[in-house]
């Protein structure tokens, strides 16, 4: 038995601007019909073996986590929440601890929630291959047998066999990105794998490893962990002693340190989706090696990516392009400058423009709500509340609302009074008037919202009662 640790912490700024930070790649549907923090979660479920997961992310990704999990029918074994990035190796010494918590001789098998495998079965097989090794104490990672020379990957140098196993190798080297003539050098080597950064660990070996290299990073962790707070299903770390702990990845801390650590290698049709570029390589391309999704017309238009998610997006005598267009943003480049994606989203923060970091349509753990229309003293949103969800009870005090239902069943506080309205029935919510909003139906129930007020951030919400567990007056 082990248990999957899912590193879902990333931004993916390259895949901007669908990827942003309040909704980044790892929570969208790119390659399948899942998301690939689903994906990966149902990947590996399907090693036999696999104990419920434990997931490890930022807080502000709890609802996310959360929905995504309730729509593939899977229940964590914990949702560990961080209330700061601190890269890897404390994420997974925090996960490390909580499996021994449950079982002495705990495995962990480490996925980051943002990658893509095509051949599951091959995936299975190596983790298969690594089991044993595992067991036996060593930090297994898993190296990626590379197709191309590539630049923007780390390799390692695989060893001899391990002696008594079959597919588990010493590691010899670690090595940094290399340039285009070194990368070439290690492909022709056949002795060069791709870093993957997945891992199968025996979670005492590895806390004990990184106790010998990393003192203090497990001591703050221990105290993260122990003076944690229950907040429904997460597990919120202290934030205090979580802050203390030193940022870096498990490849520094531990894994290029250790006399532990063994290599499987990998051909399971490996991507980890890094760029625009990653994403055509692996979609299904036409006859002129174009990839589309969404509403689009190409004509002579040859090996370009387009993505249309709201639009009618239409090309004419392109190649080598990406054009990738969302309701408030567009990205027109080439192929080749798609790792300078995030160049683009520094200047935007820079600008502090919100297209940066939050999409139109913002999720909500009772659903979500998108902007339509906005001016001097209102705006216009859609919102969508999932079946059996209840809004906070509150108001707001520079801003009145109008709701007009328009699918579904609203149960709607207002004041002292609780109405009931469906499809084309309307509410008016006066300034400093106490409100909630319930779906009491089956489907989701969606209402067109009018603000109107000298102020309309979405900091104006007085909260008394939210059963999300956010802040109350």
């Amino acid at each position: 038995m082990f248990t999957p640790v899912i590193l879902s912490g990333g931004t993916g700024t390259r895949l901007w601007p669908l990827s942003r930070t309040m909704h980044p790649k790892q929570f969208l549907q790119l390659a399948g019909e899942h998301t690939m923090f689903q994906q990966t979660v149902v990947r590996a479920m399907n090693v036999p073996g696999a104990r419920p997961p434990v997931v490890v992310c930022n807080e502000q990704y709890r609802f996310l986590v959360a929905e995504q999990l309730r729509q593939i029918n899977v229940a964590a074994q914990a949702i560990v929440l961080e209330p700061v990035g601190r890269n890897t190796a404390p994420a997974v010494a925090v996960a490390a601890l909580h499996a021994l918590g449950m079982d002495k001789d705990a495995l962990t098998m480490v996925l980051p929630a943002d990658h893509v495998i095509g051949d599951e079965v091959a995936f299975r097989s190596a983790m298969a291959t690594a089991l044993p090794a595992a067991s036996a104490g060593r930090l297994v990672l898993f190296g990626i047998r590379p197709a191309h020379p590539e630049v923007g990957y780390g390799y390692i140098r695989m060893g001899q066999e391990l002696a008594g196993t079959r597919g588990v190798h010493e590691v010899s080297a670690f090595r940094e990105k290399p340039d285009l003539a070194t990368a070439t050098a290690y492909l022709e080597s056949g002795e060069y794998v791709w870093n993957s950064g997945m891992f199968l660990l025996s979670a005492s070996a590895y806390l004990d490893e990184l106790s010998r290299y990393a003192p203090s990073m497990v001591d703050a962790c221990r105290q993260a962990l122990g003076s944690a707070r229950k907040d429904m299903d997460f597990i919120r770390l202290d934030e205090a002693a979580f802050a203390s702990c030193p940022d870096d990845s498990i490849d520094c801390a531990v894994m290029e340190k250790t006399s532990l650590a063994a290599l499987v290698p990998m051909d399971a049709g490996w991507s980890d989706v890094g760029s625009w570029r990653a994403l055509w390589e692996i979609a299904e391309r036409d006859d002129n090696g174009n990839a589309m999704t969404g509403d689009i017309v190409a004509y002579d238009t040859r090996d370009t990516y387009i993505r249309a998610e709201g639009r009618l997006v239409t090309t004419l005598g392109v190649e080598n392009l990406v054009i990738v267009e969302t309701n408030d943003a567009v990205l027109v480049t080439t192929r080749d400058m798609v790792q300078d994606v995030k160049k683009i989203v520094d200047s935007l923060k820079k600008a502090n423009r919100s297209e940066a970091t939050i999409h139109r349509k913002v999720y909500r753990p009772w659903g979500s709500y998108e902007g339509i229309d906005s001016g001097p003293g209102f705006q216009v949103k859609r919102i969508t509340v999932n079946p059996g969800a209840t809004l906070s009870l509150q108001l707001h005090h520079h801003r009145a609302e109008h709701w007009v239902i328009v699918r579904g069943t609203a149960r709607i506080t207002k004041g002292n009074k609780e109405i009931l309205l469906s499809e084309d029935q309307s509410t008016y919510i006066p300034l400093g008037t106490l409100h909630r909003l319930n779906n009491p139906g089956k489907i989701p129930l969606e209402l067109i919202e009018v603000q109107t007020g000298v102020y309309l951030g979405e900091d104006d919400i007085v909260r008394f009662e939210d059963r999300y567990g956010r802040d109350t007056c």
